[in-house]
C-alpha cells in the first residue's frame, strides 16, 4: 500500500514536470509524453477505485495543453487555477513563469516574519557603544 502511494506521488510529480516542459517547449513530443503520463495516472486510479469511467488526468491534460497553446478563451482562468493547485513552491513559480503569469505571492521569509512592535524595547536602558 505504501509503495503504491509513493508510486502515485512519483507519477503525479512526473506529470506536473511534463506539463511544465510542454509549457516551455510547446513541442508535440512533450505533449505526447504528458498524455502518456496522464493515461498512466488514470490507469493506476482505476485499479484502486475499481471503475474505468474516470479520465481526470487525460481530460485535465487536454484542457491545460489547449490553454497553454492559446486555443481556449478561458485559458488564463484555467492556468491560474492549476497554478494555485501546485503544492511545490519552486514548481509553482516555474510554471507561472513558463506561462507568463505574474506571480504575486509574497516570499515565505516575508510572510513568516512577525510585525515589529515599536514598544518592544521601551523601558530598557540604551546600549552603550563598544570601543575596541
Amino acid at each position: 500500500m505504501l509503495q503504491s502511494v509513493k508510486e502515485s506521488h512519483r507519477l503525479l510529480r512526473a506529470w506536473q514536470l511534463a506539463l511544465l516542459r510542454f509549457a516551455v517547449t510547446m513541442d508535440e513530443s512533450d505533449r505526447l509524453n504528458l498524455v502518456a503520463l496522464a493515461a498512466e495516472l488514470d490507469r493506476s486510479g482505476d485499479q484502486r477505485d475499481g471503475g474505468d469511467s474516470l479520465h481526470f488526468f487525460r481530460r485535465t491534460s487536454s484542457q491545460l495543453c489547449a490553454a497553454i497553446s492559446g486555443q481556449r478563451q478561458d485559458a488564463d482562468a484555467i492556468l491560474d487555477c492549476f497554478c494555485k493547485q501546485i503544492e511545490e513552491p519552486r514548481l509553482r513559480l516555474a510554471f507561472a513563469a513558463a506561462i507568463g503569469q505574474a506571480h504575486s505571492d509574497p516570499a515565505p521569509s516575508q510572510a513568516a516574519r512577525p510585525k515589529r512592535n515599536p514598544d518592544l524595547f521601551r523601558g530598557l536602558p540604551a546600549r552603550r557603544s563598544a570601543s575596541l
